[in-house]
């Protein structure tokens, strides 16, 4: 194996980007280099192949060259980037300055250097899994590889085995990394950064670790630096390598028979997974089986212009259909634990369950698994073009003339609509299914504004003549009911809390949590002072103030209190806020809400629940599709 497939690597990742810039001169930066380029004329490497005439290797060594630079760089600052683009025009023009010294023209750099601001962290979400300082490094790599990497790549690296296993502990750890962000594009340059900066003990400017992780092509000199040596002991060593050639063809056949045979064990587990969970699915569901290269060729690889969503568990891309039908595709964060997959056909079991005009349906899946990327598991969904309830009601709230604002008529519908797909949940199938996670972002709109629930990943299912499931908390901080929240006790009544706090927000456009305050007011609070105060219409959305009759508006708030009240007993069941809401059945007088206890409850949401990670509001996946 070459020992200087490090740099070629390099070269590859350094030069996607490929528009004409010049290299900037080092007056024009307003931005200090904080790279001492001195190596450039200690180090012995190969300047000859950017002397007249060129040879095709220079862009390759110069660029290998400069990377010693930013490994050293990493080890003073722990950072993988350079602070602004004023730095990185800086840095390449010192460095420009440190070759011409040597010989080398200065019109090469454009060329081997065509865009200064490549060394400039401008998209961290794509470079390498959102890795910007080492500390991210070590939070984000695989620690078994790590540990690999820095016990193959410390030390002395001089020799072809050395080197080798250094090389092969970086790509295992940056395969790694990229299959956490299938769009990332410099994790192998950042292994090498680290390994050279932070791994090695003799440092990246020592010839040594340069000639091995960077691949810096060495002067004749340098390679004859180990001292003279007579013709005797050339003779000796030639004789006893000559001796070890049987032993090593031996030893050599043997390690890549075992490579084989591991390879072809871990593609036979690779097998075994995908058909295991496609024998568990598929004689359950009516939903199609995707093949990987489906989904590729639908949403272009996954490309990043139709990435629509992203949050703490996955993302979603909008794809196409050979058929022109338009779908969401759902890709779940890869982890390793029997609990991830356990989730993943759990919610593929669920939701091919149901069939509901306000409920989100499932077109297929697909699992995919190979020794690159690892397990990798798809849901695959109809496409809303309308995007999710939160993009209307919250991003629209100080612009009256907004057209994605909701008129009081949509709202109205909204609400209904997502009332009944809950009462299918709780009362069209057995068994009952408790959603879990009803919140905004969970709300999806297809082309007529008809609300459709979605999102079922944390979705439970209620045995018949269970009162209530004790369970991990999980869900979405504001939006979770009380008695859950404290106790793990899940019931049909936590659906509707959830549905009391999202009947408040489209009704108000105001957040369940206002945190312009100083101290955090839930939106039931805020909202049961003003009905107490007749002060009703306060509650309603400027935009909607004049729209609709007021009476009406009245009783959607009302029933939206009561379904968010903290004692569970008084909340009404889904079925019976529906018909409050059609207005079929009277609303019972509002209790008074004991608002210490109201406080508590919050406060234990914060402190005594497993969080979800997502956007601001607390989205644990953001299905935020765009039309």
């Amino acid at each position: 194996m070459n020992i200087r497939f490090f740099s070629i690597f390099i070269f590859l990742i350094f030069n996607l980007n490929t528009d004409e810039a010049a290299a900037a001169d080092a007056s024009s930066s307003s931005s200090s280099c904080p790279i001492n380029f001195d190596y450039v004329g200690t180090l012995p490497w190969d300047a000859s192949l950017c002397r007249d005439p060129i040879q095709t290797g220079c862009c390759q060594t110069l660029r290998s060259l400069f990377g010693v630079g930013l490994a050293q760089y990493l080890n003073q600052t722990s950072r993988f980037y350079l602070p602004t683009a004023a730095t990185s025009s800086s840095c390449i023009a010192q460095f420009e300055q440190r070759i011409s010294s040597m010989s080398i023209t200065r019109s090469l750099l454009p060329l081997c250097f065509n865009d200064t601001a490549e060394f400039v962290n401008t998209n961290a979400s794509t470079t390498c899994a959102g890795i910007t300082t080492v500390r991210d490094w070590t939070r984000k790599a695989d620690q078994a590889a790590l540990l690999h990497l820095e016990s193959a790549c410390n030390g002395d690296l001089t020799g072809l085995t050395l080197c080798s296993m250094c090389l092969d502990a970086g790509m295992k750890l940056s395969s790694y990394l990229v299959s956490l962000h299938p769009n990332s594009t410099k994790c192998f340059y950042f292994t090498v950064l680290y390994a050279a900066g932070v791994v090695n003990d003799f440092g990246p400017d020592d010839v040594r670790s340069a000639a091995c992780i960077f691949g810096l092509p060495l002067s004749r000199s340098a390679h004859s630096r180990s001292g003279p040596s007579n013709h005797r002991t050339r003779r000796f060593i030639f004789g006893f390598c000559g001796g070890l050639v049987g032993i090593s063809g031996f030893v050599i056949l043997f390690f890549v028979y075992r490579k084989w045979d591991r390879k072809k064990k871990q593609e036979i587990v690779h097998k075994n997974y995908v058909a295991s969970v496609k024998s568990i699915v598929l004689p359950n569901i009516g939903a199609k089986f995707f093949e990987l290269r489906d989904l590729e060729q639908a949403t272009e690889k996954f490309a990043k212009k139709n990435l629509i969503g992203q949050g703490g568990f996955g993302v979603v891309y909008k794809g196409t259909l050979p058929d022109n039908t338009q779908v969401a595709v759902k890709q779940i964060f890869e982890t390793d634990s029997a609990e991830s997959d356990d989730d993943f056909i759990n919610e593929a079991l669920i939701i091919s369950r149901i069939r509901h005009r306000n409920l989100l349906p499932l077109r297929g899946f697909c699992v995919a698994s190979d020794r690159f990327h690892g397990k990798r598991r798809f849901l695959v969904y109809d496409f809303m073009p309308n995007g999710s309830l939160n993009d209307h009601i919250f991003n629209s709230n100080d612009d009256d003339n907004n057209d994605n604002r909701l008129s009081w008529p949509q709202r109205k519908n909204i609400i209904l609509d997502i009332a009944k797909g809950l009462a299918y949940l709780h009362y069209g199938i057995k068994p009952t299914i408790y959603h879990r996670d009803i919140k905004a972002t969970n709300i999806l709109l297809d082309a007529e504004m008809k609300a459709r629930v979605a999102d079922f990943g944390l979705a439970k299912q209620n045995l018949e003549g269970q009162s209530h499931l004790t369970t991990r908390v999980a869900g979405t901080h504001g939006y979770l009911a009380p008695e859950y929240a404290l106790y793990g006790q899940l019931t049909e009544k936590s659906d509707v809390y959830s549905f009391g706090i999202l009947i408040l927000e489209i009704m108000s456009g105001r957040r369940v949590l206002d945190a312009s305050k100083s101290e955090r007011i839930l939106i039931t609070d805020w909202a049961w002072e003003l009905v107490k105060g007749g002060n009703v219409e306060e509650v309603f959305h400027g935009c909607i103030r004049r729209e609709g009759p007021k009476g009406v508006m009245e009783r959607f708030v009302r029933v939206g209190i009561l379904c968010a009240h903290v004692m569970v007993a008084l909340r009404p069941t889904i079925e019976d806020a529906l018909r409050m809401l059609e207005g079929d059945i009277d609303i019972p007088r509002l209790p008074d809400r004991p608002l210490p206890l109201a406080q508590q409850g919050l406060q234990m949401q914060f402190s005594c629940y497993s969080y979800s990670t997502g956007a601001s509001e607390g989205s644990r996946v953001a299905w935020s599709y765009t039309s």
